[in-house]
């Protein structure tokens, strides 16, 4: 299993179009990804990273830190392009 943090840089966190690309490329890693919001030093319950809705619903904005775990086949490569993407404020 791979499992970084990064910091959201996108200007809307990911909410709409960052949380599409996101749990697209997810969906499409044929991976399992995870991820979860970190407040406070508090880490929320994970959820499923496929999911546009439940990545919503962690209302990550711009500048929260964020925990992706993922797990499969190409978790490196999945990881990697995940990564990119949440640390991208070209959304």
């Amino acid at each position: 299993m791979e499992e970084f943090r990064t910091t959201v840089a996108s200007p809307v966190g990911l909410h709409a179009r960052p949380a599409s690309l996101f749990s697209r490329s997810a969906k499409e890693s044929g991976c399992a990804v995870r991820l979860a919001k970190i407040a406070d030093g508090v880490v929320s319950e994970f959820v499923d990273g496929s999911s546009i809705l439940r990545v919503m619903t962690l209302g990550v904005k711009c500048g929260d830190e964020i925990i992706v775990q993922v797990e499969g086949e190409n978790e490196v490569t999945a990881a990697n392009a995940l990564r990119a993407l949440a640390e991208s404020a070209a959304h």
